[in-house]
């Protein structure tokens, strides 16, 4: 039950995430998504007594519920980039199109997941539509930042799904892959910051200009 509530409270971030107009709520709504990520891991380290489990959920809560956020958060303060995300589609249809995704990625899991292992479909349909929606932000924002959320929200979504449906990743595969995320967030932040100092903005939409 304590992880189907968890399931619950990591889609109504991914919805927070599609719905949201300034890229500070943004930002809030993805160390939402990591924080319930850390605590369905940690519920399962407590589960199956698996010490592996247990330094995974910790590497979570340090990196993307904690270190991610503030490092994207700091550019933000860094490059003073205005709060609107530049929204090709707005808040309410996003939100229709996000319930549409996870019910479509319910009717597929249930293809492929027998429904007696609830806790194995919640957690594959919620890890879908994260993947879904994380896609949906990168393909319907403009800004730069978003897209780097998007991103990282649909990486959430393949960390769930590793955790969920095979019991997690092997542990170095995981350690390799916290490295990466970290090392392209530094490269994000560099990239953004110098793309902002040359051309005074982050939207990916005035780059059309640069079309020959």
């Amino acid at each position: 039950m304590g992880l189907a509530l968890i399931l619950g409270g990591f889609l109504v971030a991914t919805f927070l995430m599609v719905v949201a107009k300034r890229i500070t709520a943004l930002i809030a709504a993805f160390r939402l998504q990591s924080l319930c990520l850390f605590l369905y891991v940690f519920g399962m380290a407590l589960t199956q007594k698996h010490f592996e489990l247990f330094v995974v959920s910790a590497l979570v809560l340090v990196l993307k519920a904690v270190l991610i956020p503030f490092l994207l958060a700091r550019i933000v303060r860094r490059i003073k980039v205005e709060e609107d995300l530049g929204l090709i589609v707005n808040p309410q249809v996003s939100l229709a199109v996000a319930l549409l995704l996870t019910y479509l990625s319910y009717v597929f899991a249930r293809s492929i997941i027998v429904p007696q292992e609830a806790l194995r479909l919640a957690s594959f349909v919620v890890s879908l539509a994260a993947f879904c929606a994380g896609f949906f932000i990168m393909a319907s924002r403009m800004k730069a930042l978003a897209q780097v959320l998007g991103l990282l929200a649909m990486e959430n979504g393949i960390f769930l799904a590793a955790a969920a449906i095979a019991g997690g990743m092997p542990f170095f595969a995981e350690l390799a892959l916290f490295f990466d995320i970290f090392i392209f967030v530094i490269i994000i932040e560099l990239f953004v910051y110098k793309v902002n100092r040359l051309f005074t903005h982050i939207d990916t939409s005035k780059m059309d200009s640069l079309k020959g």
